[in-house]
């Protein structure tokens, strides 16, 4: 299969698990993960219909964003408060808020550049410690500390990264979770300019099915659109 038939394979399995959960399919959009992907990958899953890509390392960002045609990016890795600034302008959502220090940057990057950037917070379902992400038990706290300090942030919601399973299954409960949190947010009463929750981010190559069937509005997907990845 090419890049264009994995999309659209990819695509007919998210909108039949919308189905399943009776839910509307244009309520849940495909990021294409970028990982160690070439530009020219990308533009051939532009090409497919892909709208957004999400990419995980700033540099990579960088050197591929001036030849991918336009689309909606989104930074869905690990960020360094000192890669902020590289990536600022460049996307329309950063997934993983992970601590007030990344807010703060965040926040200051923004300002820079006249723009209010869209966040999510990124959430340590299991506790794992080679995954960033914070307790769910201190959600409340960091976002009540970026509505009040940042200005040029708006939460948008909640990122969720699982354990790795060997069955998508095996993921369900912590997207459950994530999602009950996201539900929370909704009535904690910030400010729509400071905290508007529309939007969770979970679910990947292997799992994506399940977290659309538990309320997942964005799964990042990569090796099932682009194919194995090749690490170099």
């Amino acid at each position: 299969m090419n890049i264009q038939e994995r999309y659209l394979d990819v695509l007919r399995l998210k909108d039949e698990a919308a189905v399943r959960s009776k839910r509307s399919k244009e309520d849940i959009a495909i990021l294409g993960v970028t990982k160690t992907r070439t530009a020219e990958e990308i533009n051939q899953a532009i090409d497919a219909g892909i709208t957004d890509i999400g990419e995980n390392k700033a540099q990579e960002l960088v050197e591929k964003y001036d030849n991918v045609k336009p689309v909606r990016w989104h930074f869905i890795g690990q960020l360094q408060t000192n890669k902020v600034k590289s990536i600022i302008d460049k996307v329309v959502m950063i997934h993983s808020v992970d601590s007030i220090k990344l807010a703060r940057e965040i926040d200051k990057r923004a300002r820079a550049v006249g723009k209010q950037m869209d966040v999510l917070i990124q959430i340590n379902s299991a506790m794992e410690d080679t995954k960033a992400g914070i307790p769910a038990g201190e959600l409340k706290n960091i976002v009540s500390e970026i509505a009040a300090e940042c200005d040029n942030i708006r939460i948008c919601g909640l990122m969720c990264l699982p354990p790795i399973a060997t069955e998508p299954e095996d993921s369900r409960p912590y997207f459950r979770e994530a999602r009950v949190l996201f539900e929370e947010m909704k009535t904690w009463g910030f400010p729509e300019n400071k905290v508007m929750p529309t939007e969770l981010s979970m679910g990947m190559s292997g799992d994506f099915q399940v977290a659309v069937e538990e309320g997942s509005t964005m799964v990042r997907v990569g090796s099932s659109i682009f194919g194995p990845r090749n690490y170099k």
